[in-house]
């Protein structure tokens, strides 16, 4: 035997190769735990075995799968070839006819000479069931039968044989004839029965003389001798060969055929290919059964899987069950380390004694209290290293206490002391330690160190003492009264002094807001159902929750307070509102007074305006006066002369009561504007404000003359508003603008105020009416605009800086708006419009616009006089 020189070389290269992989292989498993590895040992035969059992069923797949393909490929090769032999036996058959016809066109024979050569055609096709010549009008020339006999009963013209291709029909033969006459070449028709039952197709030659259509050869076919004499006898052992129709539901013909009433088992391989070359709508289908059992009925398959499933289970059992132990192995060591971990880590000592009260394990927190080492305390008795020597008496007592079980169960506090010889207090609980039996063994003591909790303690008992304190020493009143039940928790020292130790006085400040209460006198209830407690509010969220401030008149103190609440939680864990009640008595009389004030500063605003309008309002009077007089002086001449008739007389005296009349008018619209009178708020119309307002303002803006256009929108809704006080406001903003125009000695183009007033509505405002003044001024600075609305502050050298101030008071007196803006064309000033708004309701009707404003009955037009 030969060996190989370079086999040892090769096996080297190999290992030199593996040996990085190895080593890697190697460093991953030893970093794994020993659990991990444990599981990783036991998933390695589970993995094994669902490898081999894959493995089988692949390998049972693929040789079923192989099967299943040979069987499909031999059926298919079946139906091929018998698909081939039938093609060429109707391939030959169709060139002798077309033979035979192109004699019968030539005319090289007749119908005698037809019929020998179709009988001897016939004689050698068992497949034919007759040969027929038919000549273009349908008629027959000739036909022989099967076994090349003549025939002179076929292809009857009387319409009861169903192979004669009848004139304007539609079965199969006359379709085929009316296609050969139309194509000029062979055609085969759909398969038909005929006059014996028998499933025929034909084929129609047609007779082409010179150019002209001169009839036709049909050969019948029959689709049972086709598959009985050509499909070849290997083939048809092999596989079942059947001829289906068109639709391939219904089974023509079949070389197996079923026993009478039985119905053969749907094939489980089958191949279509079409009848060629007929290819009229024919199929012929080969059909094969697969003869091996599947892989379900298997009995090795399934006893392969049996057996696999079998060590699968076990595998997974043993795996549980290492996973189990595993996981009991981890708790129980999870279980001793968070026990020591929890030991190490509390700040509580404990101690544990036998029955003799021998020490018998000790905590590092209770060495750490001590000074001692586990080694000083373990196994000591009575009297020990940590109790003071002037306490041993006193600690041996309440030890015997802690043992019999009549100690407190608050603990014990005693006094302990350090190695170093210092002390500290402690709280010590002892309980019994039992075992899994309920035996005793011993006790366990647990001692905590209180030194810091008891100087905390002193602090807060000496900053509660200061806050309480300073809570005697303020000017309000602080109660605190429980939510349930009623009860005056604290007061101090000024909410005593006003409504003593009574909670009626807390209750009367609260307004009956306290939640959970009813309403109560003296502390007693009032006979009302009771009600939930929180109203279904958790009482974290009513201390987090305030009030606003609220103002309470007591009538019995004749006092103001101004009232602040808020839930808190009391130091025993029960909800109570405190209050803050400060005295705003001064106050609110400062704020009576200030109004007053305010209503006289609107009424001393009104009598400078007329003040200020007294030459232009004398000058207004004296017309109508003049014409008076002047009427009464021509009517004493008239009189006195005798040249007066009655007419006239009557005419004078109209016109001199008209004058009086308007001058009446005057006089009554100014002393309704400068008369003192509270503020009434009242249903009024926009266009009637303005129409007083600008009735008064018409005569300082004739003076001064400007002129003045006028436009309020219809359908405005009613305003709830002091109307006096409205026209006050319009009447300080039209007589601004008048003022600004004329000192700025404006040409006439320029000496024009627009005063309009339109609904207007806002998602922010809701609907709203707007009054705007803009005129052609030379606008106003914007110092002036930021300063405007201050409190005595004026642009005019006499003014005493009240006028916009008040008009914004009144204004926002009635919920509205008030801002001034200057016009710009391009960066110079060209005016300045002042706009205010009153809020309303507005509806779509309010909203949409006037048809033609300028025609309006609510717009006026003022021009200019020459004074």
């Amino acid at each position: 035997m030969a060996l190989d020189p370079h086999a040892p070389e090769t096996r080297t290269r190999r290992q030199r190769l593996l040996a990085p992989w190895r080593r890697l292989v190697a460093t991953w498993w030893f970093r794994q735990s020993p659990s991990r590895q444990d599981r990783l040992a036991t998933l390695g035969p589970l993995i094994s075995v669902l490898l081999f059992l894959a493995a089988i069923i692949s390998a049972f797949w693929y040789l079923r799968n192989e099967e299943i393909e040979r069987e499909t490929e031999s059926v298919k090769r079946d139906t091929e070839i018998a698909q081939q032999q039938i093609r060429l036996r109707l391939i030959e058959n169709q060139e002798q006819l077309v033979r035979i016809a192109r004699e019968v066109v030539t005319r090289q024979i007749d119908a005698h000479e037809f019929s020998a050569q179709a009988q001897a055609f016939a004689r050698e096709r068992p497949e034919l069931t007759h040969v027929t010549w038919l000549s273009a009008k349908r008629e027959r020339r000739s036909s022989v039968g099967a076994a090349g006999l003549a025939a002179d009963g076929l292809m009857s013209a009387d319409g009861t044989d169903p192979s004669m291709p009848v004139a304007n029909q539609s079965n199969a033969a006359a379709l085929a004839f009316d296609a050969a006459k139309e194509r000029r070449q062979p055609v085969y028709s759909g398969p038909f029965s005929d006059a014996n039952g028998t499933t025929v197709f034909q084929l129609h030659i047609p007779l082409i003389d010179r150019g002209g259509f001169g009839g036709v050869l049909i050969a019948e076919y029959t689709v049972e001798a086709l598959l009985r004499y050509y499909v070849p006898s290997e083939v048809s052992t092999r596989h079942s060969i059947a001829v289906l129709d068109a639709s391939r539901d219904q089974v023509v013909s079949s070389t197996v055929t079923p026993m009478p009433g039985q119905v053969l088992r749907r094939a489980s391989l089958v191949h279509d290919v079409p009848l060629a070359p007929a290819l009229n709508g024919l199929v012929l289908r080969g059909q094969g059964w697969r003869t091996s059992i599947g892989l379900i009925n298997n009995a090795l398959f399934w006893l392969v899987l049996a057996l696999a499933g079998m060590t699968v289970w076990m595998l997974l059992g043993t795996w549980r069950h290492m996973r189990r132990r595993t996981q009991i192995q981890n708790a129980l060591t999870l279980e001793t380390n968070f026990r020591r971990a929890m030991e190490n880590s509390m700040l509580t000592g404990m101690r544990a004694m036998d029955m003799d009260t021998r020490i018998t394990y000790v905590n590092p927190a209770f060495c750490a209290m001590t000074g001692f080492s586990e080694a000083d305390l373990v196994g000591r008795t009575p009297p020990y290293p940590f109790w003071p020597a002037d306490r041993r008496e006193e600690n041996a007592r309440l030890l015997q206490q802690e043992l019999q079980g009549k100690s407190p169960s608050g603990g014990v506090e005693v006094k302990i002391a350090r190695k170093d010889g210092s002390a500290f207090d402690a709280r010590v609980y002892v309980s019994p330690l039992v075992d899994t039996r309920g035996k005793q063994t011993g006790w366990m003591t647990s001692m905590t160190n209180i030194t810091e909790a008891k100087r905390v303690r002193d602090q807060l008992s000496a900053s509660h003492e200061r806050f309480t304190t300073v809570l005697e020493g303020l000017d309000a009143a602080v109660s605190v009264l429980s939510v349930t039940p009623p009860e005056l928790l604290f007061a101090n020292r000024s909410y005593r002094l006003w409504f003593g130790a009574d909670p009626a006085g807390h209750a009367l400040l609260a307004g009956g807001q306290l939640m959970g209460t009813t309403s109560r006198r003296g502390g007693l209830d009032d006979g009302a159902d009771e009600v939930d407690d929180y109203s279904g509010l958790p009482s974290e969220a009513l201390t987090d929750m305030g009030s606003d401030p609220r103002e309470v008149y007591v009538e019995s103190l004749a006092m103001w307070f101004d009232v602040r609440a808020r839930y808190l939680q009391w130091t025993d864990g029960r909800l109570a509102q405190m209050l803050i009640a400060t005295d705003i008595t001064m106050r609110r009389a400062a704020e009576a007074q200030a109004a007053l004030q305010a209503d006289k500063a609107q009424v001393t605003s009104r009598l400078m305006t007329m003040g200020e309008m007294a030459s232009s309002v004398a000058h207004e009077l004296n017309q109508p006066l003049t014409a008076i007089t002047n009427y009464c002086n021509g009517m004493v001449s008239r009189v006195r002369a005798d040249s007066i008739d009655k007419e006239a007389l009557m005419a004078a005296l109209t016109k001199t009561a008209k004058q009086a009349e308007r001058a009446g008018q005057i006089i009554h619209r100014i002393r309704n504007f400068v008369k003192r009178s509270e503020p009434q708020r009242q249903p009024a119309h926009a266009a009637d404000i303005v129409e007083d307002a600008v009735e008064l303002a018409g005569i300082e803006l004739r003076r001064r003359n400007v002129a003045i256009h006028t436009y309020v929108a219809q359908r405005l809704p009613q305003m709830m508003v002091d109307p006096i006080l409205i026209e006050q406001v319009l009447m300080n903003l039209l007589k601004n603008a008048a003022e600004a125009i004329d000192n700025a000695s404006l040409p006439t183009s320029r000496r024009h105020i627009e005063l309009r007033v339109v609904p207007k509505h806002s998602a922010e405002l809701g609907g709203q009416i707007e009054f705007s003044v803009t005129d052609m001024g030379p606008g106003l600075p914007d110092e002036v605009i930021a300063r405007m609305y201050e409190a005595f502050f004026s642009t005019k050298a006499d003014g005493l800086g009240i006028g916009l101030g008040l008009c914004r008071s009144i204004v926002e007196s009635h919920q509205g708006r008030i801002k001034a803006e200057n016009l710009y064309n391009g960066s110079l000033v060209v005016g300045c419009r002042f706009a205010f708004t009153i809020p309303v309701t507005i509806t779509p009707e309010h909203l949409r616009q006037d048809p033609n404003p300028g025609a309006a009955s609510s717009a006026q037009r003022t021009e200019p006089t020459t004074p």
